[in-house]
């Protein structure tokens, strides 16, 4: 069985084929502007650190909304969350945390805003 994270949606749990999202991958979440997949992002979130792991959040939009994340579940003085100002500097937060196996999620809101340094 692969390990999975849920989503903390029961049908999309099921949906997925394993109980959520796989552990230990990379998974984009697509969809327009609005769709709600940052909203989809937080629930995993707040799944995740039920189960007792711990959560990164690479806000590159400078958008993330605290309080919601809180009403969401998300326990947010437990959450690593930064703001970076450059794709590379997201991108270099994103390896060093993967590197030192020091979370268990890792969420880059949103890969359109990774843009490079002038």
């Amino acid at each position: 069985k692969i390990p999975a994270i849920s989503t903390g949606c029961l049908g999309l749990d099921l949906g997925l084929g394993i109980g959520g999202v796989p552990k230990g991958r990379i998974i984009e979440i697509y969809g327009p502007e609005s769709s709600g997949k940052t909203t989809l992002t937080l629930h995993i979130a707040a799944e995740c650190q039920k189960e007792g792991g711990t959560v990164a959040f690479v806000d590159a939009e400078h958008a993330l909304d605290t309080v919601y994340a809180s009403n969401l579940g998300v326990d947010i003085p437990n959450t690593l969350i930064s703001q970076p100002d450059s794709g590379e500097q997201a991108l270099e937060i994103a390896d060093m945390l993967v590197r030192s196996g020091a979370v268990d999620l890792l969420i880059v809101d949103s890969v359109a805003a990774l843009t490079p340094r002038a």
